[in-house]
């Protein structure tokens, strides 16, 4: 496999100090950063594998696993999809996007973790709500964060997958919506969304004793449009299934989005949505990069994919005792998994396309030298 000519670990590399000196990151992102950087270097270490067929060595390198790095997330989003599949309904679905204006990004920053835990309590909120006043059911959604725009700029929303389908008060499973047409009437999702939301905003506030400081924001917020985005049913649970797999284990850019890195900026591309998303590429400083970067680090052990009503693990084992099909995982390597949903054999030897790499040996990781502490005197 051809390595990419730009990395995001490139950036880090090269404008880290400066990033840390000019904007202070805190302990976290300063891991994370670190983890980015070292990803599949000899500074993890790694396995020494020899061919089969050919006799030539191969070093492959450890992979950082951390849910930010551009190079770690292709096998879990095929996973994923597999599982969701595996675990969804066989009903239609659909998409719906919640999405908030610009003027609370400002407040999103004042404790992003409690911010976006209250944007997923706001959402399905809304979404249940509406199952019981237009169906009278209780819905279900798989629900996942983003926060960036294309220019990785601050830009939090929530994907959505609604399934065609809720769990009456008899106790019977009801289809919801028609074929072709929107689950519910979208300017009463985001109005209603907008109520509940900002009402969790403004109490907080209240609480933190910071409501005037940010008074001009909230009303700005209040008084504009908020933009809920759905679609008509798109299909069977596989199409939207996969569908919503391109969004689900994305990070802020992707390495094949950088296209060139030099000693002061970084330039990459981007689909300009205000312009029918063309392709275009801008220009950043390094260190405004990795600011923009860093806006995305999500609190650590924060939870960006959640289920809820007759998708939430409590409803399936307790309602539906669904506790079997919960828990059964499939009986393969990693390797043979791989191989069979994205049909790349991690093993076959790059050199002579023929025999497989066996393992002879273990890297070990480059540590750095000890630090030199000054013998204290009294």
């Amino acid at each position: 496999m051809n390595r990419l000519k730009h990395e995001v670990a490139e950036v880090i590399e090269r404008f880290g100090e400066r990033f840390i000196k000019k904007h202070q990151p805190n302990g976290y992102q300063l891991r994370v950063l670190g983890a980015l950087s070292k990803c599949q270097t000899s500074a993890l270490g790694g396995h020494k594998y020899r061919c089969d067929h050919c006799g030539s060595d191969q070093i492959s390198y450890n992979s950082c696993r951390n849910r930010h790095c551009p190079k770690c997330q292709g096998s879990n989003q095929a996973f994923w999809v597999e599982d969701r599949i595996n675990h969804a309904y066989p009903v239609n679905h659909y998409h719906i996007v919640f999405t908030i204006p610009e003027a609370l990004h400002g407040i999103c920053m004042l404790d992003s973790k409690w911010f976006y835990n209250h944007l997923f309590a706001a959402v399905w909120d809304t979404l249940r709500s509406f199952g019981y006043s237009h169906y009278g059911v209780e819905s279900g959604a798989i629900c996942v964060l983003h926060t960036w725009g294309q220019n990785l700029s601050l830009h939090p929303h929530i994907h959505c997958i609604v399934p065609s389908l809720g769990y009456t008060l008899r106790g019977k499973m009801k289809h919801l919506g028609k074929q072709g047409k929107y689950l519910y009437p979208v300017t009463q999702l985001s109005k209603k969304f907008r109520g509940k939301f900002m009402a969790e905003i403004k109490d907080q506030l209240v609480k933190g004793g910071l409501l005037s400081q940010h008074r001009s924001s909230v009303d700005k917020a209040w008084s504009t449009p908020w933009v809920v985005f759905c679609e008509p049913s798109l299909g069977k649970v596989e199409h939207v299934v996969g569908y919503l797999g391109q969004y689900i284990h994305r990070v802020a850019i992707s390495n094949h989005r950088i296209i060139e890195v030099n000693d002061q900026q970084v330039r990459f591309m981007l689909k300009d949505n205000r312009d029918q998303g063309k392709v275009k590429s801008t220009t950043l400083t390094g260190e405004e990069f990795l600011r923009r970067f860093c806006l995305h680090i999500l609190p650590s052990r924060f939870v960006k994919i959640r289920y809820y009503g007759i998708y939430s693990t409590r409803f399936r084992t307790t309602i539906l005792n669904d506790k079997q099909k919960m828990v059964i995982k499939p009986k393969e390597t990693s390797i043979e998994r791989i191989l069979r949903l994205m049909g790349i054999d991690v093993r076959l030897c790059p050199c002579c396309k023929i025999g497989q790499l066996v393992p002879i040996a273990t890297v070990p990781r480059i540590r750095p030298p000890p630090v030199q502490v000054q013998p204290v005197t009294f």
